[in-house]
């Protein structure tokens, strides 16, 4: 119960016991000339009173019991609760989000950028004037929850709108880096009954698992197809099936998916024209949740999940033809596990992966080809208080070197090593964190080229409010 409900309920009882007085002065002048049945009735309408102020003292106790019963975060959470509009169609909208801002100093380029989206250092290594600095907006964020109406025998309508700022930027020109343009992450429609949900529309494939803590590194997370951290976002028909009772100690639950195929090319990307849009090639994925508590202050969390996709590398209408296994069909495999424990003030997660022909997914360093691999994380947290944590990230990953160069002509990743350390300050929704990044790529120019190391650095203060 809020805050805000259990003030309402304190002044609900102090109203009651108001009304109560009032009424018996009021009927004191009228019980001299009234008859022993209408006193009676009276007697009973003040017992009733009393006992709903009765009540109401225990629902207030209780409330105040569980609220002091909650860890400090989730108290706050309690008394600011999210905004919440009614629309027009009898849906209640809830619109919440965050606003990110990082200001940061690298030594190195990084792909898939540099800031907020900063993976694996860009060869080739820097030599002169290796320091820059700047500030990134992108994380920000809004989401749009709509929770409809109730359909015909149970079901009922849910919907999500997602969307941040890495769209790019609107032009190139000097003013261009402050005109962040805005893109859409997530945009699905669910049908709800019980423990099921059916999803239509885009979001995340059940690969997408655990997510490193980080405030530099959120829209693209820490290992984010550079060190163990697969899954990318597709339209699609998701299931999402409660195999056990809301009671179960030990909580399982089903995610299956099929969703649009997709690769790097032949064709058109934006166009639905690459090796992955020939015929009817969706990607297939199922995973099982698993989750339950040691204790009132411990939680854990796992996962298994298993991938499977097709891809025509002749590309649609043969844009790519001729002998050799560059122009056969491709299968992508994966699989991976995924593990979280909450333990009073202690965090670990983490998850590992296996995978083949999976550059859809951010896999095998990001890389298009018959490439196998794997790759890996993990994170340990600590609370020092209920305001100040400190994070240690590690992950790797690591390509098959045979299949990098087959495939890949210039510029293959072969391995990559990330390491990064926050320490955050947060109270309520403001938060505040100093983080260190580093990693480091090994990889060539050409096929026939010797390996060569990339170091990377970046130093970052993030700032985020969360409503």
């Amino acid at each position: 119960m809020t805050g805000m409900g259990m003030k309402h309920l304190t002044k609900l009882g102090v109203t009651t016991v108001l009304s109560t007085i009032l009424l018996s002065f009021i009927a004191l002048p009228s019980l001299a000339q009234t008859d022993s049945e209408t006193l009676q009735k009276l007697i009973q309408r003040v017992d009733q009173l009393e006992k709903s102020l009765a009540e109401t003292k225990a629902q207030l106790a209780e409330a105040q019991k569980t609220v002091a019963e909650l860890p400090a975060a989730q108290a706050e959470k309690v008394a600011a609760p999210p905004v919440t509009v009614k629309t027009g169609g009898g849906e209640v909208l809830t619109i919440k989000g965050f606003i990110d801002g990082t200001f940061f100093s690298q030594d190195q380029s990084f792909e898939f950028g540099n800031g907020q989206n900063a993976q694996w250092p860009s060869p080739p290594q820097s030599a002169h004037n290796r320091w820059f600095s700047g500030g990134d907006m992108r994380n920000t964020r809004l989401t749009l929850d709509f929770d409809g109406p109730k359909l015909a025998n149970g079901w009922k309508v849910h919907s999500v709108i997602e969307g941040d700022f890495f769209g790019g930027y609107n032009g190139t020109g000097a003013f261009s880096n402050e005109q962040e343009t805005p893109r859409l992450r997530l945009a699905y429609v669910d049908m709800q009954k019980g423990g099921t949900t059916i999803r239509l529309g885009q979001d995340w494939s059940p690969l997408f698992g655990n997510v490193p803590v980080s405030m530099s590194h959120i829209a693209f997370p820490l290992g984010y197809g550079s060190a163990g951290d697969i899954g990318w976002r597709f339209p699609g028909l998701y299931i999402y099936q409660d195999l056990t009772g809301k009671n179960a100690s030990t909580k399982v639950q089903f995610v299956g998916g099929i969703f649009q195929g997709s690769w790097n090319g032949p064709g058109n990307n934006l166009g639905w024209q690459s090796a992955g849009s020939v015929g009817f090639r969706p990607q297939i994925e199922a995973r099982f949740n698993f989750s339950g508590k040691f204790s009132p202050n411990a939680a854990w969390s796992a996962y298994i999940v298993g991938h499977y996709d097709s891809k025509n590398l002749a590309g649609v209408n043969g844009l790519n033809p001729g002998p050799g296994p560059k122009h056969d069909t491709l299968s992508g495999k994966a699989y991976e596990a995924g593990y979280k424990f909450d333990v009073a003030k202690f965090m670990l997660q983490g998850n590992v992966y296996y995978g083949r022909a999976i550059g859809q997914q951010f896999g095998n360093l990001t890389q298009f080809g018959d490439i196998s691999g794997w790759g890996g994380w993990m994170q340990v947290g600590y609370n020092f208080t209920d305001r100040f944590s400190a994070f240690a990230f590690y992950g790797v990953d690591n390509p098959n070197d045979n299949d990098v160069r087959q495939w890949v002509s210039a510029g293959g990743r072969l391995k990559n090593w990330q390491s990064d350390v926050m320490f955050r300050y947060k109270i309520g929704p403001y938060a505040l964190g100093l983080e260190w990044l580093h990693a480091q790529l090994d990889s060539y120019s050409a096929i026939t080229s010797p390996v060569m190391t990339t170091d990377g650095n970046q130093i970052a203060l993030s700032v985020m409010y969360s409503f």
